[in-house]
């Protein structure tokens, strides 16, 4: 892995931005943005945005010569945000409140030249 980027406490479950990641993994990186470019999920944004980013770290190592074309999505996974749940109420008949959970989740994005 030469490159890599990550995106804490994204205002995504972990369950949702997984199916959007698993569209893109083990494609180039122009493969990857187009798709996530046309992707309707809410993810898809957030995932495009650390991919830019992922690229932009490739392009800014010191010693090494990168060529972006050449660089494919080798890793990339999506965990929960631990103790990070938003607790939130929703109101419920008689008077009573109904709580519910608001998930987060961290992205890990690697990048890798194409062999």
């Amino acid at each position: 892995m030469i490159v890599k980027a990550v995106a804490k406490y994204v205002d995504s479950s972990p369950q949702k931005a997984r199916l959007v990641a698993d569209m893109i993994r083990g494609r180039s990186v122009g493969d990857a943005l187009a798709i996530l470019r046309f992707t309707k999920k809410r993810a898809a944004r957030h995932l495009q945005k650390l991919l830019k980013a992922a690229v932009a770290n490739a392009e800014s190592l010191p010693n090494r010569q990168v060529d972006v074309d050449n660089l494919v999505v080798s890793t990339i996974f999506v965990d929960g945000a631990s103790l990070k749940f938003r607790k939130r109420t929703l109101p419920a008949p008689m008077g009573r409140a109904y709580r519910f959970v608001k998930r987060q989740s961290h992205i890990t994005i690697g990048l890798d030249e194409r062999k």
